[in-house]
Protein backbone atom coordinates (compact mmCIF):
# COMPACT_ATOMS: atom_id res chain seq x y z
CA UNK A 1 0.00 0.00 0.00
CA UNK A 2 1.56 3.37 -1.03
CA UNK A 3 0.54 6.56 0.75
CA UNK A 4 1.48 10.34 0.15
CA UNK A 5 1.83 12.44 3.06
CA UNK A 6 2.05 16.00 2.14
CA UNK A 7 2.87 18.75 4.77
CA UNK A 8 4.06 23.20 4.28
CA UNK A 9 0.55 24.72 3.77
CA UNK A 10 -0.61 27.26 6.20
CA UNK A 11 -1.41 31.08 5.90
CA UNK A 12 1.27 33.80 4.08
CA UNK A 13 0.96 37.26 3.16
CA UNK A 14 1.02 38.41 -0.07
CA UNK A 15 4.62 38.24 -2.09
CA UNK A 16 5.88 35.68 0.81
CA UNK A 17 6.83 32.08 0.29
CA UNK A 18 6.02 28.27 0.91
CA UNK A 19 7.07 25.08 0.39
CA UNK A 20 5.02 21.97 0.13
CA UNK A 21 6.27 18.46 0.48
CA UNK A 22 4.69 15.26 -0.37
CA UNK A 23 5.90 12.26 1.29
CA UNK A 24 5.15 8.61 -0.57
CA UNK A 25 6.15 5.68 1.40
CA UNK A 26 5.20 1.92 0.89
CA UNK A 27 6.05 -0.70 -1.91
CA UNK A 28 7.42 1.78 -4.45
CA UNK A 29 9.48 0.21 -7.60
CA UNK A 30 9.99 4.04 -9.57
CA UNK A 31 8.10 7.24 -9.30
CA UNK A 32 7.24 7.87 -13.55
CA UNK A 33 5.97 11.17 -12.46
CA UNK A 34 4.92 14.22 -9.68
CA UNK A 35 2.33 16.54 -10.16
CA UNK A 36 0.74 19.45 -8.00
CA UNK A 37 -2.91 20.55 -8.59
CA UNK A 38 -4.79 23.10 -6.56
CA UNK A 39 -8.44 23.58 -6.45
CA UNK A 40 -10.00 27.12 -5.29
CA UNK A 41 -13.49 27.58 -3.60
CA UNK A 42 -16.19 27.11 -7.08
CA UNK A 43 -13.32 26.63 -9.15
CA UNK A 44 -12.28 23.30 -11.49
CA UNK A 45 -8.78 21.30 -9.99
CA UNK A 46 -6.21 22.47 -12.13
CA UNK A 47 -2.27 21.45 -12.80
CA UNK A 48 -0.06 23.72 -11.55
CA UNK A 49 3.46 22.16 -11.56
CA UNK A 50 4.80 19.17 -13.11
CA UNK A 51 8.23 16.78 -13.00
CA UNK A 52 9.41 13.61 -14.96
CA UNK A 53 13.05 12.81 -14.95
CA UNK A 54 14.87 16.50 -14.96
CA UNK A 55 12.00 17.62 -17.34
CA UNK A 56 9.63 20.35 -15.41
CA UNK A 57 6.26 22.08 -16.93
CA UNK A 58 4.02 24.95 -15.69
CA UNK A 59 0.96 26.73 -15.69
CA UNK A 60 1.33 29.89 -17.02
CA UNK A 61 -0.01 31.61 -13.69
CA UNK A 62 3.14 30.09 -11.58
CA UNK A 63 5.52 30.23 -14.15
CA UNK A 64 8.49 32.13 -12.97
CA UNK A 65 7.21 32.47 -9.02
CA UNK A 66 6.61 28.03 -8.32
CA UNK A 67 9.67 25.81 -8.82
CA UNK A 68 8.55 21.45 -8.48
CA UNK A 69 11.68 19.62 -7.83
CA UNK A 70 12.09 15.83 -6.33
CA UNK A 71 14.27 13.83 -3.94
CA UNK A 72 14.69 10.47 -5.89
CA UNK A 73 16.62 8.51 -2.90
CA UNK A 74 13.71 10.16 -0.05
CA UNK A 75 10.54 9.68 -2.83
CA UNK A 76 9.57 13.13 -2.02
CA UNK A 77 8.16 15.67 -4.08
CA UNK A 78 8.30 19.27 -3.49
CA UNK A 79 6.83 22.65 -4.57
CA UNK A 80 8.92 25.66 -3.74
CA UNK A 81 6.39 28.92 -4.07
CA UNK A 82 7.49 32.37 -3.95
CA UNK A 83 5.89 35.83 -4.84
CA UNK A 84 2.37 34.10 -3.56
CA UNK A 85 -0.56 36.46 -4.78
CA UNK A 86 -4.12 36.06 -3.50
CA UNK A 87 -4.97 34.17 -6.03
CA UNK A 88 -2.87 31.26 -4.95
CA UNK A 89 -5.22 30.66 -2.26
CA UNK A 90 -6.91 26.95 -2.92
CA UNK A 91 -6.41 23.54 -1.04
CA UNK A 92 -2.97 21.80 -3.30
CA UNK A 93 -2.86 18.40 -4.27
CA UNK A 94 0.13 16.32 -5.15
CA UNK A 95 -0.46 13.01 -7.29
CA UNK A 96 2.74 10.98 -8.48
CA UNK A 97 2.46 8.19 -11.05
CA UNK A 98 4.29 5.21 -9.40
CA UNK A 99 5.76 1.87 -10.75
CA UNK A 100 4.24 -0.53 -8.33
CA UNK A 101 6.68 -3.39 -9.85
CA UNK A 102 7.51 -4.17 -13.59
CA UNK A 103 3.82 -4.15 -15.18
CA UNK A 104 1.81 -2.86 -12.56
CA UNK A 105 1.55 1.64 -12.56
CA UNK A 106 -0.85 3.44 -10.21
CA UNK A 107 -1.39 6.43 -9.90
CA UNK A 108 -1.95 8.43 -6.41
CA UNK A 109 -3.10 11.30 -4.39
CA UNK A 110 -2.17 13.15 -1.23
CA UNK A 111 -4.43 14.54 1.46
CA UNK A 112 -4.72 17.73 0.14
CA UNK A 113 -3.00 20.94 2.14
CA UNK A 114 -4.93 24.30 2.47
CA UNK A 115 -2.89 27.49 1.00
CA UNK A 116 -4.35 30.96 2.23
CA UNK A 117 -2.62 34.61 0.89
CA UNK A 118 -3.93 37.14 2.46
CA UNK A 119 -2.89 40.34 4.07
Amino acid sequence: QVQLVESGGGLVQPGGSLTLSCAASGSIFSIVAMYWYREAPGKQRELVAAISGSSTNYADSVKGRFTISRDNDQNIGYLQMNSLKPEDTAVYYCNFDIWLRLGERRSYWGQGTQVTVSS
